[in-house]
Parts: structure tokens; sequence; C-alpha cells
């Protein structure tokens, strides 16, 4: 359950937006921002009102293959960073109201929007495979998840003989969130990843054709092609420095 202590005061206007401090974020581009109330819920004689502020990012180099090769819609390597802001603050309230709920309120909402949003970004049936903690970047400890889902990958693959093919497959995804109080706000973060290179869901949509990544070379581009073979190991890396650099 997230900590109490530093739980500092009520702030006056909107939600600052969090920040991704790690320099991984440069082979991201912000796509998308939410802003809303997570819950609104009364403890004793106080209402506590959570709102937040999201930022939504995808992986540009695949976000560009999938386009470039072939009609799909959305990218399925999504990363979040969210800022959940209280008021009034833990601190605040009449002493003995609810605060481990409270906490446990928060966590449970981070998770439920966490799902939300990955819904948002195309990828189904998102479930909780483990949990754990782990220590973000600023010192703090951190509930952290990994949940099982799937993006469907759908489109028209252009052939070189000027004809397309349909593809049709279900790519299987891995997804890792951590949520931590930072002695002012909870922090949210979290992104989504294939599990198998995609050049190989690709393939395997198009068994009777040639090599996917010729295909894709000679229509996209051998970094097309590259971007589409990454081994997914490499975007589990890059999505778990990222959400212990969010503050």
């Amino acid at each position: 359950m997230l900590g109490l202590a530093g739980c500092l005061g009520t702030r006056e206007g909107p939600v600052p937006e969090p920040t991704v401090t790690g320099d991984r974020i440069e082979d991201w581009r912000q796509i998308d921002e939410s802003r809303s109330t997570v819950f609104e819920q009364s403890y004793g004689p106080v209402t506590v009102r959570a709102r937040e502020r999201t930022l939504i990012y995808e992986y540009v180099d695949v976000a560009e293959a999938l386009a470039a090769t072939f009609d799909a819609s959305g990218s399925p390597l999504v990363f979040f960073a969210t800022r959940i802001d209280l008021r009034p603050a833990v601190d605040q309230l009449p002493a003995g109201v609810g605060r481990d709920r409270l906490m446990a309120e928060v966590e449970g909402a981070a998770v439920d929007a966490f799902r939300a949003q990955l819904r948002d970004s195309g990828i189904e049936n998102v479930e909780v495979a483990d949990e754990g903690t782990t220590t973000v970047r600023s010192g703090h400890t951190a509930t952290a998840w990994r949940l099982a889902g799937e993006f469907p990958l759908a489109g028209e693959f252009p052939l070189p003989d000027g004809s397309t093919e349909s593809v049709s497959e279900t790519v299987e995804m891995e997804s890792r969130l951590g949520v931590w109080h930072d002695g002012t706000d909870v922090i949210v973060a979290g992104g989504a990843y294939p599990i198998d290179p995609l050049i190989e869901v690709i393939g395997e949509a198009l068994p009777d054709l040639a090599d996917a990544e010729t295909l894709v070379t000679e229509l996209a581009g051998a970094e097309a092609a590259e971007a589409l073979a990454t081994d997914p190991a490499a975007f589990d890396v890059d999505v778990s420095q990222l959400l212990i650099s969010v503050a």
C-alpha cells in the first residue's frame, strides 16, 4: 500500500503534468494528454477528490514502421505518465478518517485507470499477472504490477505485385505499471510492449509469402524492418527504465 509520509498541504490550481526524466523518452513522442477526476469519496465529514493529469506516448520507430508498412490502426508500444493530486491532502484529513482506506482507494483507482488507458490504446483482455514492489529513481518505493493483454493487429499489407493481403493477427502483450507517493502526489507510470517481435507476427499472418522482413524492407525500408524486428526484451528495458524515471 502507498505510504503516507510527506503528503503535504493542498495545492491550488490545475494538476501539474508529470515529468519523464529518463533520456530514453527521446525515442518516444507524446500523442495525447488527459485530465479527469479519478474518484470522489467521502471519509467522515471530508470529501476527497483525486484528480489526474496523464501524458501518453508512443514509440516513434514502431509507430512509423507500422504506418509505412500497412494501414494498421494504433501502435502496441505505448507509455503513460500520470500525476494524481489529492484534495484535500492526506495530512489535512481529520485524525482517524480512513487514511489507509483512502490510499487503498487511490491505488485501486490508478490500476483501473491504467487498464482503461490500455483499452483506449487498443490493448484488450488486460489481466494482472504479478504484483510486487520496486524502487524508483527518486528513492520512493512503488507498488509494481506486470499485466498481460492482447493487441489486434489488422490491416492491408501491400504485396510486390500490387495486390494486398489482409492481416489479422493477435499480438500478445505485456505491460508494467508502478504506483507510488512522491511526498506530494501519487505518481502512476507504465507502458505496454509486444512479447514477440512484430515482424514474426506479420510473418505468421503471411505464411505463403516470402520472408516478412524482406517484404517490409522492400516496402518501407530497412529502418522500418529493423524496428519491427526489435527484440521485445529491449522494449521491456525501455518501459521499465522510463517507469522509474517519472517525477
